[in-house]
Formats: structure tokens, C-alpha cells, sequence
């Protein structure tokens, strides 16, 4: 037989165990909650981290369409557009003086340089005393001969005297002409020791120094004549015929300077050891033209339309030239082109982007295939 102690335990220990039941019962939506809420928060970050930002911020542009000067680049040196020798005329006098030096402005009949006379006064004043001598030889014939004829048909004298006489008066005349005409030649040779200038010009060198004896014909000194300057460009035989007298050309100098030629003359044969083609181009007058450097030329041939982009949106890459195409989706997409001639600050690009196409310009350097960007004005 059971106490009542013993089944009033037993009722309160399943009273108990029923209420802790209950509570387990009543904490459990708390705990579900807990869990969605911490779930819902690393929803929301692993989004914002799926957001990426823009890597670079650039300028966008479309390629325009414009008038490009077609163009042929050529390489040459600048000459002298004709070199005159000046030299000496007289043989075996000493210089006394020149009077010129290299890179000397000169006038034409300038004197240059100058021989002792003392040799040449000499022969001159024995040319002079010769002409002199032959003068009265030939008056005395010819008063031989007057007489002769005034008498010839009264027969004082005989026809081989008075033929004689005649004779006499031809040599006379002979020998005073040859005389006035060997002092001539005397007056020529003092005038020639007084070396001068055949035209105007520059004095490119210089051989004579003081005290030489020079013979006839040695070159004293060489000049660049009325001081033009020429640049002789080559081209080859396939480009020759783009090339055309009275075209314009725009040199340019080993210091930078640009001068602006013309086409003066195409040489009607090429070089044997370049088989290049000579294009000789008149310069104007300038401080900075040295016969003998190297230069640059530039032969405009017209115009034609071109599609061009900015030159900061070039990138070269690898030794090949790219651009980054900016899409809709603001991705940079490298793209690689080719390109063709360079007006002031915008390249031509020949194949590999359409016009409807933007390109990054500002920034382009820095991006990467598939970078995100932010464009902005």
C-alpha cells in the first residue's frame, strides 16, 4: 500500500517536468528569430561587398571625321645652292693681304685678297714703253710709204722699192698693234692681283694665307653664292612620282626650326649606291642654315578625310597601339588599332574602332582590360 507522501512527490515532479516543457516551448520562436536576423545581416553585406567601385576616373570621346594633309617624309641634307671658287688668275706672286675670312657677307667686286703689284707695275710700265716704241716705228714707215706712193708713177723710184716701202708700213702697223695689245695684257695681269668676289654671297672657305705664292687657277677661296641654301632630299623610285616641281615642303632643321621650301628640281637619274632620287628644294634665308647638316623634309601632297582621336588616347602597349573602348556598362575594353598620320594634338586611326565608338582619353594610360570606370566631363 502506497503513502500519500510518496504520490504527492510523484505529482509534484510531474508538474515540474511539464512546465519546463512549456518553456522550452516558449522560447523557441525568440531563438529562430535570432538566427534569420544575423542571416539577413550578412545578406546585406555580402551585397554591398558584390557592388564594385570604379578603379579610374577618365574622359570619354567619340572620334571625329576631318580634312588630313596627306603628306611624304624624307630624309636629306642641306647644300649650298651653287658654290663659286675663286682663285688666282696670276702665277708665281706673293699675297700680300686677304682681306676675307669664312662666313664672311660679301658683295659682288669685293675685294677678297690682294698680290704684290711691284712685279706686274713693272711689266706694265715695259708694255706701256714697248707700245710707245712700236707707235713710232710705225709712223716712221708710214711716212716712207706716203712718199712712195706720191712718187710711184713718176718713176724715181722702182716698183720693189716702192713695194718695200708699203711692207714696211704693214709690219710697222703690225708691230704697234701687238704691242698695244701685249700691254693690254699687262694691264689685265696688274688689274688680276687684286683678287674680287664674282657675285654676292658667303665665304664657306678659305685657302689663302699671307705671304703664299700661288699659281694661276688655285682656288683662294669658295663661296656660297647669293647666300641660298638648298635641302636635297631622297625619296625612292616608287615615290617619286607623288612628287611634283612647285609642291610645298616643310624642312625641318637639326635645331628644330621648320622652314617652309618648294620643289625647285627632281634629278632625272637615281644614286648608284642608294638608288635613291634626288629632290632639290629652294630655302629661304635663314640664320640657322648650315650646308653639309642633316634635315628632315615633309612634301605636302593634298588632302583627304580621316578618322581621328586625341593623342593621349593612344596607348602603346608591347610595341602595338591600343585604345580603350568605354562601353554602356562604363567597363574599359583595350582595343588595338592602327594608326597613320599625326595633325598638331589628334592621331589618324586607320583600322579598329567605329565612329560611333567612345574612347577613354584622360586616364587611358593607367587602365586595363575590363576596369570599371567612372566618366566624367
Amino acid at each position: 500500500m502506497k503513502t500519500p507522501l510518496l504520490n504527492a512527490g510523484r505529482a509534484w515532479l510531474t508538474v515540474g517536468l511539464i512546465g519546463m516543457a512549456l518553456s522550452m516551448v516558449a522560447c523557441q520562436p525568440k531563438v529562430d528569430e535570432n538566427i534569420e536576423g544575423a542571416a539577413s545581416a550578412d545578406a546585406a553585406k555580402a551585397g554591398e561587398a558584390s557592388e564594385a567601385k570604379p578603379s579610374m576616373t577618365v574622359t570619354v570621346e567619340k572620334p571625329t571625321t576631318a580634312n588630313v594633309g596627306l603628306s611624304l617624309d624624307a630624309n636629306g641634307n642641306v647644300s649650298a645652292w651653287q658654290e663659286a671658287s675663286v682663285g688666282a688668275e696670276v702665277s708665281g706672286l706673293r699675297l700680300a693681304t686677304v682681306k676675307a675670312n669664312v662666313g664672311d657677307q660679301v658683295r659682288k667686286g669685293q675685294v677678297l685678297a690682294t698680290f704684290v703689284t711691284a712685279t706686274a707695275e713693272a711689266e706694265s710700265l715695259q708694255g706701256k714703253a714697248a707700245v710707245m716704241q712700236a707707235e713710232a716705228s710705225y709712223e716712221n714707215a708710214k711716212a716712207d710709204a706716203d712718199r712712195a706712193r706720191s712718187i710711184q708713177d713718176t718713176g724715181a723710184l722702182s716698183k720693189s722699192q716702192i713695194a718695200q716701202y708699203l711692207t714696211a708700213e704693214k709690219v710697222g702697223k703690225a708691230q704697234w698693234e701687238a704691242a698695244k695689245a701685249a700691254y693690254s695684257a699687262s694691264q689685265v695681269r696688274l688689274g688680276n692681283t687684286s683678287v674680287k668676289a664674282p657675285d654676292d654671297g658667303v665665304i664657306s672657305a678659305r685657302s689663302a694665307t699671307v705671304g703664299g705664292v700661288v699659281g694661276a687657277g688655285q682656288e683662294l677661296f669658295r663661296m656660297v653664292r647669293q647666300g641660298r641654301m638648298e635641302w636635297r632630299g631622297e625619296v625612292t623610285p616608287s615615290e617619286v612620282g607623288r612628287v611634283k616641281v612647285g609642291q610645298a615642303v616643310t624642312v625641318t632643321l637639326a635645331t628644330g626650326t621648320e622652314l617652309p621650301g618648294k620643289v625647285r628640281a627632281i634629278s632625272p637619274t637615281a644614286d648608284l649606291q642608294t638608288r635613291n632620287i634626288i629632290v632639290y628644294v629652294d630655302l629661304p634665308r635663314h640664320s640657322e642654315l648650315t650646308a653639309g647638316t642633316f634635315a628632315k623634309g615633309r612634301f605636302m601632297l593634298g588632302e583627304s578625310s580621316a578618322l581621328t582621336v586625341p593623342a593621349s588616347a593612344i596607348v602603346v602597349r608591347d610595341g602595338h597601339n591600343y585604345v580603350f573602348v568605354v562601353g554602356a556598362d562604363n567597363k574599359a575594353s583595350q582595343r588595338k588599332v592602327q594608326t597613320g598620320r599625326r595633325v598638331g594634338e589628334r592621331v589618324e586611326l586607320l583600322d579598329g574602332l567605329k565612329p560611333e565608338e567612345g574612347v577613354a582619353v584622360k586616364g587611358a594610360g593607367f587602365l586595363n582590360e575590363g576596369d570599371l570606370v567612372k566618366v566624367v566631363k
